[in-house]
């Protein structure tokens, strides 16, 4: 799957954390429509997951409303879906279960196509479509191929309905691609009280403590394991195991000897070994997640990590591939990667592709600190993928279609003879739209800009869905020379919903400003970064809340950082690498705005470029690079 065409979208891919891993592997975080994402997979992902766990939205009256906090936690925003999300959402729902059912039947074909031979699928759902999901399942793996429907004890305690039974449960439901499937046995320890563990191991061997005696009797007669040992006579069909393996667990005092010799050896089995009952199919063991859990990340569909380990331990193993489509808070990943597995997610939402970035970075820092193994990932966003699909198939794939379209919903009146590089007019402004597929660059600004002046205009907005980093400083320097006002406003994805007709926002990108900060340290230059400037594209921002918003962006900018990155050694074409960041967490809301990495890793005097990477509140993020004078 090449990078540039089916997920990169054209932009830098965005690398974290060097892998410590000894393969070379790169898990990977996808933003995109997880149809489209399984499709661009295909070609290189075929029947080589191990496993998929998905935990797709099943409530039709769900609120997915997020109460994000502001700077130091002081204020709130409420963040809703974004229109692009509640499309999907309604695309899902809009003709009721037929619509959702034919939704998962179109992913579940692909995520078999791309499960291998021993792979398993974990399907989760809840009382809402189980029954449906069910017979989809059954349609599309075969019912042979069902192994177990588990039943997850979610919630604590009851809470009284007068007119039924309160649910408490959701279930899991598990299918393999064939009969030859990864399934390796889990054991859950249940708290034994001290009466408890007197009856079940009631035995004490004086150095390695409490104990309980197995038989050693074969169920099946074996003349070779018929024999005698230290005055003991074998069980009427003989011992379970060979003399040597006898001698050696006598040695280890795993050997139990009755004080009458009539009697049979048996096993000692110890608490501190004690393994735990194996694991059925109600799963009553794991609590959901707490407000105050470490683990919480306020995110509404979040699961507790212990959920995700049992599954991945049982249907897995190190080195195996999993994957999780709809990974909201990226839970699935966050484990996967803690227990040596590679893993590759997506997720339509923008909030939760950064909230699974901030957590697997979070993770790397951890097992970095406690010098454990781990891979890199990056962040691929499907944009041009998507973009492509929509022209070809909705726009017959002319640009003309695709500048009509985006007028149409700016709200732009299109030029009776358009030029290369004016396309309509808004007001008393002139529009360009840039091509579907491409990159809004200086140089094509700069033209446009140009063509504005030339034209008698003193306002030209420039239409993209997607800009060349440092664009908007640039800006300023040709608004100078050309004496026209330029704007640069983002494409919503929004308008390629099918039969939309009313326009969604349009939003000017976010502005950010940063500077090298040089000192020396011990007679060395040191390199750090300063954030000067920066004010939210607030697209994510609900209506209501948009006015009170606009001007605490402008003049408290910073309290709308969530996490920002460095990269100080940036090259084009090149992966962004993260050798500095900070954030914002739960526990802890404060943001430094300038960097404390104390750089100084370039291999000589020259002039380099370092890349700033900023996410807001709402997961958006914006780039800028800056020169580096390192003489």
């Amino acid at each position: 799957m090449p990078r540039s065409e089916a997920l990169a979208g054209g932009q830098t891919t965005l690398g974290e954390l060097k892998t410590t891993r000894a393969d070379d592997f790169r898990n990977m975080l996808i933003w995109g429509d997880n149809k489209l994402v399984m499709a661009s997979l295909l070609k290189d992902f075929r029947g080589k997951i191990d496993l998929i766990y998905i935990d797709p939205p099943f409530d039709v009256g769900a609120d997915f409303t997020l109460h994000l906090s502001i700077g130091d936690g002081s204020g709130k925003v409420e963040k809703e879906q974004s229109l692009l999300e509640a499309v999907a959402y309604r695309d899902m729902w809009g003709m009721g279960t037929d619509s959702y059912l034919h939704m998962m039947y179109e992913r579940l074909t692909l995520m078999k196509e791309l499960l291998s031979d021993r792979g398993s699928i974990y399907v989760h759902c809840d009382w809402h479509v189980n029954s449906y999901l069910r017979a989809v399942l059954d349609d599309v793996f075969g019912q042979e191929m069902f192994r177990s429907e588990l039943v997850w004890k979610r919630t604590i305690g009851a809470t009284s309905i007068a007119d039924r039974y309160r649910t408490q449960t959701d279930t899991i439901y598990i299918y393999t691609k064939t009969n030859n499937y990864i399934f390796n046995e889990q054991f859950a320890k249940a708290h034994l009280s001290q009466q408890d563990i007197e009856e079940k191991f009631p035995l004490v061997d004086p150095v390695r403590g409490r104990y309980c005696t197995d038989n050693l009797a074969n169920p099946d007669f074996r003349p070779n394991l018929m024999y005698e040992y230290k005055g003991y006579k074998p069980p009427t069909k003989g011992w379970a195991i060979s003399l040597e393996k006898m001698k050696k667990w006598d040695e280890e005092g795993r050997l139990h000897f009755p004080d009458n010799k009539e009697n049979r050896i048996r096993r000692k089995r110890f608490l501190n070994e004690w393994p735990g009952t194996p694991v059925q199919n109600l799963w009553d063991d794991i609590p959901p997640l707490q407000s105050q859990a470490t683990e919480r990340l306020d995110y509404s569909t979040q699961k507790p990590e212990a959920l995700l380990e049992r599954i991945i331990r049982a249907s897995s193993n190190e080195g195996d591939l999993v994957a999780d489509i709809f990974c909201g808070s990226g839970t699935t990943g966050s484990v996967a990667e803690r227990l040596g597995r590679r893993w590759i997610m997506c997720d339509l939402g923008r909030f939760a592709i950064h909230t699974s970035r901030k957590r697997l970075i979070d993770l790397q820092r951890k097992l970095q600190a406690e010098s454990q193994p781990y891979r890199a990932f990056d962040v691929y966003n499907l944009g041009r993928y998507e973009r492509q699909w929509w022209q070809r198939e909705r726009l017959q794939g002319f640009d003309r279609d695709h500048r009509r379209v985006v007028l149409g919903f700016y709200r732009a009146d299109p030029l009776a003879n358009p030029t290369a590089w004016l396309h309509g007019r808004k007001g008393g402004a002139f529009v360009y739209v840039d091509s579907i597929d491409s990159l809004l660059t200086r140089d094509e600004v700069r033209a446009v800009a140009q063509a504005a002046h030339e034209a008698g205009g003193r306002e030209v907005h420039c239409l993209a869905w997607e800009f060349e980093m440092d664009l908007r400083m640039v800006c300023q320097e040709i608004e100078a020379s050309e004496e026209v006002r330029i704007r640069l406003i983002t494409i919503p994805r929004e308008i390629m919903e099918k039969n939309r007709t009313a326009p969604p926002p349009f939003f000017e990108v976010a502005v950010l400003e940063a500077e090298p900060v040089i000192k020396k340290v011990s007679g060395k230059k040191k390199v750090d970064i300063q954030l000067k400037r920066f004010i939210p594209s607030l697209a994510e921002v609900p209506s209501k809340e948009l006015a009170a918003l606009k001007d605490r962006a402008a003049k408290d900018g910073f309290d709308f950082i969530d996490f920002w990155a460095v990269d100080f050694n940036w090259q084009e074409e090149k992966p962004f690498e993260h050798q500095w960041q900070d954030y914002r967490t739960r526990k802890d809301r404060s943001l430094k705005t300038t960097s404390d990495a104390f750089f100084d890793g370039y291999p000589g005097k020259g002039v380099y470029k370092a890349c700033i990477k900023v996410v807001d509140i709402f997961g958006c993020d914006t780039s800028t690079v800056v020169e580096v004078n390192y003489d």
